[in-house]
């Protein structure tokens, strides 16, 4: 089962929500069980840059079905996943990219969000992936 474009919608407008509750401007990219983006919004003012790492952190999340903040723990040096960012073309290892599961605990997809601190791109992509 995926995400559908509906349910892609209502994520990042939560998201969004939470991004203006917290002051700030995001890229926010949603994922299908694919890895491939459903929906993307990039918020007035939010920087270039994190478009590229929303969609990356996305995928990660979803590739591993983890939240990438975990990943990032795991690929420190010496730790278990060390160079992991390397793998797939590009993985983003640090907060913002979340799992999203449907009502049976299945995984149909991701969120990935940037353009603030790790604390507030995770806080946003979890706001989001509640949404569903």
């Amino acid at each position: 089962m995926n995400i559908t474009l509906d349910q892609a919608e209502k994520m990042i407008a939560a998201a969004k929500v939470k991004a203006v509750a917290l002051n700030t401007k995001m890229n926010i990219t949603v994922v299908d069980a694919g890895a491939n983006m459903v929906a993307f919004a990039r918020m007035d003012g939010a920087w270039l840059g994190s478009a590229d790492i929303s969609l990356k952190k996305a995928k990660t999340a979803r590739f591993f079905d983890m939240n990438t903040g975990i990943i990032g723990s795991l690929s420190q040096p010496g730790g278990a996943l060390f160079n992991i960012e390397h793998s797939n073309g590009g993985l983003i290892t640090f907060p913002g990219g979340v799992p999203v599961q449907n009502a049976a605990g299945e995984i149909i997809g991701a969120i990935g969000v940037s353009g603030s601190t790790v604390e507030n791109d995770h806080a946003v992509a979890a706001a989001g992936a509640l949404a569903v």
